[in-house]
Formats: C-alpha cells, sequence, structure tokens
C-alpha cells in the first residue's frame, strides 16, 4: 500500500486533534515558538517595474514548511515566507491552507530561480483538513514564495520574473 504526500500530512494534522502528540512524544507548537525559530532574508523580485524588496521568513526544514503561516491574523505588506527545498519538487506537488487565516499569494520558482507559476489561495474555514482544498504548482519548483493576496498583480511581477535572496543556488538577477 502506498501512501500519498497528502494522506501523510492529513494525517499529520489530524494528531493533535486525536490527542496523540503526547503520546508519540510531540507537542504542539505555539506560532510564536516556530516563528522565532525561523530565519529571516531580504529578497528581491526582479521585474519589469524595477526590483520589489521583501521580508522574509525561510521555511527550511519539514516542520517549519508544515508550518508555514498557518495560525496567523496578519502579514506585513512588504512580508512573506520563502520554503525552501533541498531538490526540484514535482509539479503534483503543492500547498493548502488548512488552519491558515489570511487570503495569499504563492509563486513557485523554479531551479533557475524563475517564477514559474501563480496561484492565489483562501483561507479554509474548515476545521476537517480533508475539506481544504489543495494548490498544486503545476510545474517543477525547487522554492515557493508566500504573500499577501494581491501583492503579484499590484506589482506587476508575473510568470518568468527572477526571485533571488542570500545563498540562492541560481541567480537570473544578472539576466533581468
Amino acid at each position: 500500500m502506498t501512501t500519498t504526500r497528502r494522506e501523510v500530512v492529513k494525517g499529520l494534522a489530524l494528531l493533535p486533534a486525536l490527542g496523540l502528540m503526547p503520546a508519540l512524544g510531540m507537542r504542539p507548537a505555539r506560532a510564536a515558538e516556530v516563528d522565532a525559530r525561523l530565519a529571516r532574508a531580504t529578497l528581491a523580485i526582479h521585474a519589469a517595474g524595477g526590483p520589489q524588496r521583501l521580508e522574509v521568513e525561510l521555511a527550511e526544514t519539514p516542520a517549519q514548511r508544515r508550518r508555514g503561516l498557518m495560525e496567523r491574523d496578519h502579514l506585513g505588506a512588504e512580508a512573506g515566507m520563502l520554503f525552501l527545498y533541498d531538490g526540484l519538487q514535482p509539479p503534483e506537488s503543492g500547498f493548502w491552507m488548512y488552519r491558515t487565516r489570511i487570503p495569499l499569494d504563492i509563486a513557485f520558482i523554479d531551479a533557475a530561480g524563475r517564477i514559474a507559476a501563480i496561484h492565489t489561495m483562501t483561507p479554509c474555514d474548515s476545521d476537517d483538513p480533508g475539506q481544504c482544498r489543495a494548490y498544486p504548482a503545476g510545474v517543477a519548483y525547487r522554492a515557493a514564495l508566500e504573500v499577501n493576496a494581491g501583492y503579484f498583480a499590484d506589482r506587476d511581477i508575473g510568470i518568468g520574473d527572477c526571485v533571488s535572496w542570500p545563498g540562492a543556488a541560481a541567480s537570473c538577477a544578472a539576466e533581468s
């Protein structure tokens, strides 16, 4: 029997509701505890109208990526979260909005550092994670950037624009 990634994520999301975290030696992390451990960086999106700078939190570990922006009531206008992966993620992989309270835009960034897809995601009000819509990337990606909904459209940022940040393996900024 094979288990899909979404089934695993659903199962992990149910642990607190089922009261199984203490039995497995786990405890629910408070948003402030998780947020305090996230590294931060300034990134630039090189678009036709010039570079746009964002202060982002870096979600680098599986636990940080699972938590993402859950339980947040606010995200600064020039802030976001950059999800970083060690390898290329498949097009069917993506994100969902379970326990995420604010509408978000997400840009999937390819191995060259270019935006390959953008989606707008709406909060999921359900207590049942299985009722929350998944947003598959539709393209292979190496990183994903979440910002407030409307951010990309308001700044004329689109497919093909370059995203650069400290430590990025590829940088297309010189080509812009």
